[in-house]
């Protein structure tokens, strides 16, 4: 994005890429399909230490300004849920769609370059790399994160950054599934492993999420558990509502009128998959005829099932992180033109920077923004 922006300008790009091919996190994302943007995307969606900073660079390159991209390439694309974008066909075709921008305007790409060294010029850097020495005016960090460290993830970006005299907020995995070790709940886990449950409500330090979560061999993921990754620091409880769209205590009091005799895990079955109510009556409530649970019982079983509270051990970590939280302090950046007030010349972009999006499509549109933006000025 920032390349082929540039090199519109007028000015002459040159784009150096470790990997063997270029948008290895483009082909992988979104399962193959890259959930590109997201229709409803706003400041709000996003974290920093320094939450106004990505408000310029979001208004002046908008969801609709790389929906318009699309359509012009003639991708076709559709809307999955919650305003979340994704290619009809595959994520290629994203990646194909900047490549054709970038040749048509000029950028050459060059792949399979590690840089050795940077060094200030008078006029501008100089870089020494496997491929040899080259200078330029504007040197553009796009590194991303330490998340997906397969797909040559590193820490790269941060180290230029604390070379030039940056401060590098800590960074760590969000967008991550937790792990769980205390034992009787990992086994309900590995029981449960594949299982989703739909229209969660996940909560922890104030923030909510509503949406599917997934049981895994190891733990919790899906949707909400990913989200409120973001939100959550070790030793923090998680709240998880399993049925937010149900007044349980009602419900259940008047279940209990209708089928006095229905047992627990029956009722259950009816909202769960058949082994997971099954579990969960027997390992929570100890399953019997709903006749035979007292009002204060059935209060307390509704509790569980809404505020059904868990500390997680930890994270995947960066392995399947979507993405890296902390990173380049965005008070050393201009928010306007994404160049280092500690060094001219020197521009952060995408997740280098202390910012990071909710999962849906933001994190695209914060590598477009913020790409687009800095290319006005380099």
């Amino acid at each position: 994005m920032c390349a082929h922006q540039a090199a519109k300008r007028g000015r002459r790009v040159l784009l150096l890429d470790h990997a063997n091919k270029a948008g290895k996190k483009i082909l992988m994302s979104g399962g193959g399909r890259c959930n590109f943007t997201n229709m409803y995307t706003e400041p709000g969606n996003f974290l920093s230490h320094n939450p106004h900073f990505c408000k310029s660079a979001l208004a002046r390159y908008s969801q609709w300004d790389f929906v318009e991209l699309v359509v012009k390439h003639d991708v076709p694309y559709h809307e999955k849920k919650l305003g979340q974008l994704f290619c009809d066909r595959k994520s290629s075709d994203i990646l194909e769609m900047l490549l054709v921008e970038c040749a048509e305007t000029g950028v050459e790409l060059r792949l399979d370059t590690a840089i050795e060294q940077i060094d200030k010029t008078a006029s501008g850097y100089l870089l020494a790399t496997s491929a040899g020495p080259m200078a330029c005016q504007s040197l553009v960090i796009a590194t991303g994160g330490l998340s997906i460290p397969t797909l040559g993830a590193s820490g790269f970006g941060y180290q230029v950054a604390r070379q030039f005299g940056h401060a590098v907020l800590p960074t760590r995995a969000a967008l991550v599934p937790f792990t769980i070790t205390e034992p009787q709940l990992k086994a309900l886990c590995t029981e449960l492993s594949g299982t989703s449950v739909e229209d969660c409500l996940v909560s922890c330090n104030g923030q909510s999420f509503r949406e599917n979560i997934l049981f895994t061999h190891r733990g919790l993921s899906g949707p909400a558990i990913l989200q409120i990754s973001s939100y959550w620091q070790p030793g923090d409880a998680v709240e998880i509502n399993l049925l937010p769209h149900i007044d349980l205590p009602d419900w259940l009091a008047e279940q209990q009128r209708a089928r006095p005799n229905t047992e627990l895990k029956t009722l259950l079955a009816e909202l769960f998959t058949k082994k997971m109510a099954g579990l969960l009556a027997e390992q929570w409530f100890d399953s019997k005829p709903l006749k035979q649970y007292s009002p204060a019982e059935l209060n307390a079983i509704a509790d569980k099932l809404a505020a059904w509270c868990l500390v997680p051990a930890g994270t995947e970590g960066y392995r399947t992180a979507e993405v890296t939280l902390g990173g380049v302090d965005t008070r050393e950046v201009s928010s306007k033109t994404f160049e280092s007030l500690k060094a001219p010349g020197l521009y952060f972009i995408g997740e280098v920077l202390d910012v990071s999006g909710h999962l849906g499509g933001f994190n695209f549109q914060w590598a477009w923004a913020s790409g687009y933006a800095a290319a006005q000025f380099v």
